[in-house]
């Protein structure tokens, strides 16, 4: 499901819509300090550029130039809310809901897919153990899927910050964390690609700062006084999992994967903090994408600037805002679905939201908007079903076909529903060569 941000909800995975999604069935429901400096130690590097593992290396990568390409996001919303718990799972060839989420990549095959709320564990080889025990195994008649490349990084999840962020007097627990998690890592992100990533022109955004945003939306209580203290202002972290630029390399073209997870617009307090932070991670890549405004902007590295007007993109996610319901702030996803640099005339449908929404019923009757665009499926009777996870591609990028992988009760692959409460969402692009 959708992971949590700078919430008072300290006993539960799913600190957005958690209390009510119980009432969903169908669905397992998990409970849950991989230190930063061993990550350093591992990779052998500075900050956080990370060198190929072995699953990046795989010798059958893909060098061909593609004319078409599918690309794919997917919460697959494990929900472990102990470090290590990842690690066991994908060492466990029979765990079910691998195996179903091995299916749904079989099944759609895309080509590039960020996989959300998947737990980074820096001693573990992740990407490996999921192509050996799941995606290499292609049962019930599917065929294998290979990716030979992949990027992971650290996230805000779970890592303390050292500050009383949400306020309570008590500077500890995944509230204080600079991003909501139970440990280090959880609820973090993974990409899988069938093409080469150059990994030095990976830049990510673990620190960039909140307050570095020109008119960032700082939270203010409920008398008009500032929420957080200056100290503690000039100190947050702007992303509560992290924000990537992640170079695929598709023949002559270089295609850049831009990776976020924004927290959830809800508890909180009367200040909005998480769905203000949430308006602002999402507007940090519609400023990305204006190099005008985001030419002071450092990654991790220090290396300045935005994304160059001539770069072909797509953004990938669960942004944890719908264009017409929901909690999050108006206009909040608009700020990517109506971006001058962004192609946004293609929406996935899907047969299975329509008939969700309808049978359902409850809050899902009052929601404005497409229902067969939903690719989320939560409480009807406090949220409702909505669109939150995208695949927005850069406006000279043609799209050629998508959808949501939600298949209605009479179509194949129905029975794998229950493994998350979101939905794989993908597109295909024609891919023009350069001449």
């Amino acid at each position: 499901m959708i992971c949590g941000g700078l919430a008072a909800c300290l006993h539960y995975h799913r600190p957005m819509y958690t209390l009510p999604f119980f009432c969903k069935p169908g669905i397992w429901k998990f409970r849950s300090i991989c230190g930063f400096a061993l990550t350093l130690c591992l990779y052998g590097c500075l900050g956080t550029r990370y060198q190929p593992d072995s699953a990046n290396m795989h010798p059958n990568s893909q060098n061909t130039e593609p004319s078409r390409i599918r690309i794919a996001t997917f919460n697959i919303a494990m929900g472990f809310e102990q470090a290590g718990e990842m690690t066991s799972a994908l060492q466990n060839p029979q765990h079910q809901r691998l195996q179903q989420i091995a299916a749904i990549l079989q099944t759609v095959r895309p080509d590039i897919v960020l996989l959300n709320e998947f737990d980074y564990d820096p001693t573990v080889d992740v990407a490996k153990l999921l192509h050996k025990n799941f995606l290499a195994d292609g049962r019930e008649g599917r065929q294998a899927i290979d990716y030979p490349y992949h990027f992971r990084a650290p996230s805000n999840t779970g890592l303390g910050s050292g500050l009383d962020i949400d306020g309570d007097g008590i500077v500890e627990g995944p509230a204080d964390a600079w991003g909501f998690g139970h440990f280090s890592g959880q609820y973090g992100m993974l990409l899988l690609s069938r093409y080469p990533i150059p990994f030095p022109e990976v830049r990510t955004f673990q620190y960039f700062l909140w307050a570095s945003m020109a008119g960032a939306h700082r939270p203010m209580k409920a008398d008009g006084s500032n929420f957080y203290s200056d100290d503690t202002w000039q100190k947050l972290r702007l992303s509560s999992k992290s924000h990537w630029d992640v170079p695929v390399q598709l023949g002559n073209i270089s295609l850049h994967i831009l990776a976020s997870h924004p927290t959830p617009p809800v508890f909180d307090g009367p200040e909005n903090r998480n769905g203000l932070r949430n308006f602002d991670e999402i507007r940090f890549w519609a400023e990305y994408l204006r190099p005008e405004i985001s030419t002071e902007w450092q990654d991790d590295e220090g290396r300045t600037g935005g994304l160059p007007l001539e770069d072909h993109f797509v953004i990938l996610g669960d942004l944890n805002a719908d264009p017409s319901n929901g909690d999050s702030l108006p206009g909040a996803s608009q700020q990517l679905l109506e971006h001058e640099r962004i192609n946004n005339r293609f929406t996935p449908l899907s047969r299975g939201a329509a008939e969700a929404s309808q049978l359902q019923g409850g809050l899902n009757t009052k929601q404005t908007g497409n229902p067969a665009a939903d690719t989320a499926d939560f409480n009807d009777q406090y949220t409702g079903n909505l669109r939150i996870d995208y695949v927005l591609p850069s406006s000279g990028l043609e799209v050629v076909d998508g959808a949501v992988f939600w298949p209605a009760s009479q179509q194949p692959g129905h029975e794998w529903m229950g493994v998350s409460d979101h939905h794989l969402v993908w597109l295909d692009l024609q891919i023009a060569a350069k001449p």
